[in-house]
């Protein structure tokens, strides 16, 4: 495994801040390569040599998040839903400038989608129509009705300051899930 420089990984960390401070004040489609060079106190060639365009800035660092949850499913796939909340709630605060600009800013509506989408993918083989509880129930009509509740949640619990510890809300959707898986 390559190591990667730390003037670079610094750089590269400054360039994500900047962007999320940026679209926390401005919409997305206002703020300009230069902007993010002047708030990250880089050289707008330092963006570029990592980065095609903002666009591209942005989709890697909502692909890194995604990329990163999807790490959290597969380390607590074994454990309970209430258990396996808690990583993913504690991960959402220590992120929590990513997470409340990209649910509350209008420049970045693809963010909600691939998180709708990346849920869906990690619910799908949660989905039990054929007994039980949800004996009868359209299994995409399931899927959506978790999936979306889900991101509501998150998205509560985000944009409203985190008003419960991440123990209390992984403990609280464990149990939804349980009762509607």
């Amino acid at each position: 495994m390559s190591k990667v420089d730390r003037r670079i990984a610094k750089s590269q960390e400054a360039i994500k801040k900047a962007v999320l401070e940026l679209m926390s004040e401005k919409n997305f489609d206002e703020i300009t390569i230069q902007d993010i060079s002047d708030r990250a106190n880089v050289s707008r060639g330092t963006i570029y040599l990592h980065y095609m365009d903002k666009f591209d800035l942005l989709d890697k660092l909502i692909e890194e998040h995604i990329n990163e949850m999807g790490e959290i499913c597969k380390s607590t796939s074994e454990m309970d839903y209430k258990d396996a909340n808690m990583p993913w709630f504690e991960y959402l605060k220590s992120h929590y400038l990513f997470f409340s600009t990209m649910l509350a800013s209008k420049g970045a509506p693809s963010f909600r989608r691939q998180f709708h989408e990346f849920l869906a993918q990690e619910f799908k083989d949660e989905i039990d129509t054929s007994q039980g509880k949800n004996h009868e129930l359209n299994e995409d009509v399931l899927l959506q009705f978790i999936v979306t509740s889900y991101v509501g949640i998150v998205e509560w619990w985000i944009t409203n300051g985190m008003p419960y510890p991440p123990h209390v809300m992984a403990e609280q959707v464990g149990i939804l899930l349980e009762r509607n898986l």
